[in-house]
């Protein structure tokens, strides 16, 4: 048997898995592997950014799960600080770039995976480029950052952004010893969930220190005579800042994609079909934050940008280019993430969502604890509920309190894979005992109140 080509764009969680997966089915007579990463670093944790900014882990090798020279023994061309800049789909080849040298070279293909990531959103604002102004999204922007505090002489940063990546970096400076301002152009923090919900965020971010700016934009960052950062302006005014950190999300980077001609979804992802595999393409397969996925609650594609996505993808994208079949059927939308020590978590549709869709639903919100409460350090919890009206389907849910609360919520994923109804929940037989939860769990309480609203609806 012929020795084919798989070429692998993208050193992170997709295309290292993709590429790994590949090689265990395939030895390396049968399957050359070649993987190209323009940055420093290959198979790491861009989620752990924020806790190694704020001290609580190591990094950034304690990121990093395998090193390029690990992969290269396992049987992987690992080509660091390579830079692919051109596909030619019809040749079936990639031009590549050493970003050390500048000496580019075409590199052929039998098999293709697009695993580029995804792009911090950098808002075309004045001074948005200035020293001072980061980033997060790679180890190379989380070790810019580091070194960029560590030469800051005041003691003031302005964070960008409201978001996931906007709370952790908050938390990060916070521990870093900054005080610290959140702006945000809506009216309550974490657009991932419903305002009544981001309200509670709002209201732990304060009484943690951090000032929280809601309901304003942007309109420029404000620079200094020596060139570097100084403020952030809004449409209200001025907040000073020795360091500003965009936390405005992320958005597929499809550059490549895009200028190949490969189809491409309403947030600017990759679109595959379950296998992976680009649409209207035999041997193009693409996985990780380029890529939009299937919401199995909404039926629509997605954008969604998580570690746990990308590692999946990459398994399905392996298996299959080495021989086997595999498929990623969908997500729900499961998301935590945490502020200090407040756990914020969600699952499922939003009432915006669910409205924009024209589904008919009622909304169930409980206040429970963490723990039986009666039981030492048992802590509060908020649980919101959403549910078709007619059917009483699940449809999402979204939890926000203290510790003990986000892995709640999945419970709720399982659920909603599973189409459950809230009627359906009530019975669960979930575990029990006081230092665990109460008799019933958050959980259940916020099912049974969302189904006695469905049959009364």
């Amino acid at each position: 048997m012929a020795q084919r080509r798989l070429v692998v764009v993208g050193g992170d969680a997709a295309g290292m898995s993709a590429a790994s997966r590949a090689r265990r089915l395939k030895d390396r007579e049968q399957l050359e592997v070649v993987a190209f990463e323009r940055g420093r670093f290959a198979s790491y944790s861009a989620c752990g950014i924020p806790y190694w900014t704020g001290g609580v882990v190591d990094g950034p090798g304690a990121l990093v799960a395998r090193t390029p020279e690990e992969h290269r023994e396992r049987g992987v061309d690992l080509r660091m600080l390579t830079e692919v800049t051109e596909l030619d789909l019809p040749g079936q080849r990639v031009r590549a770039r050493d970003l050390t040298s500048g000496r580019e070279t075409w590199h052929g293909f039998d098999d293709l995976v697009l695993a580029t990531g995804a792009r911090p959103v950098r808002p075309p604002l004045e001074g948005v480029d200035a020293p001072g102004v980061y980033g997060v999204q790679t180890l190379d922007d989380g070790k810019a950052l580091l070194d960029g505090l560590e030469r800051t002489t005041g003691r003031r940063a302005v964070v960008i952004g409201a978001g996931y990546i906007g709370v952790e970096m908050a938390e990060a400076l916070v521990r870093r010893g900054f005080a610290v301002t959140v702006v945000e152009r809506a009216a309550q923090p974490m657009a991932t969930l419903d305002p009544d919900m981001g309200a509670l965020v709002r209201e732990a971010m304060c009484g943690m220190g951090v000032e929280v700016v809601t309901g304003t934009a942007v309109t420029g960052v404000v620079t200094g005579g020596d060139g570097r950062v100084a403020a952030v302006a809004t449409e209200d005014g001025e907040h000073p800042a020795d360091v500003v950190v965009l936390g405005l999300g992320v958005r597929p980077e499809t550059t490549l994609a895009r200028a190949a001609g490969l189809p491409l979804g309403e947030s600017g992802g990759l679109l595959t079909d379950l296998a992976m595999r680009v649409r209207g393409q035999g041997n193009v397969w693409a996985g990780g934050d380029c890529v939009e996925v299937l919401d199995l609650v909404s039926g629509r594609t997605r954008h969604i940008a998580l570690g746990t996505h990308a590692n999946k993808h990459g398994q399905v994208i392996g298996t299959n280019v080495g021989g086997g079949y595999a498929t990623f059927p969908g997500v729900v939308g499961t998301a935590v993430s945490k502020v200090c020590d407040l756990e914020i978590a969600r699952t499922g549709l939003l009432e915006e969502q669910a409205t924009a869709m024209g589904l008919r639903f009622v909304t169930a919100t409980v206040e429970s604890t963490s723990r039986a409460g009666y039981y030492p350090q048992a802590s509060p919890m908020t649980v919101k509920m959403l549910a078709e009206r007619r059917t009483g389907r699940l449809l999402g849910v979204q939890i926000v309190g203290r510790e003990g609360a986000a892995k709640r919520v999945d419970v709720a994923a399982v659920a909603l894979t599973a189409r459950m109804t809230v009627d359906q929940m009530t019975a669960l037989d979930l575990g029990y005992a006081p230092p665990f939860s109460p008799v019933w769990d958050p959980v259940l309480v916020a099912a049974r109140k969302a189904s006695a609203s469905v049959a009364t609806g």
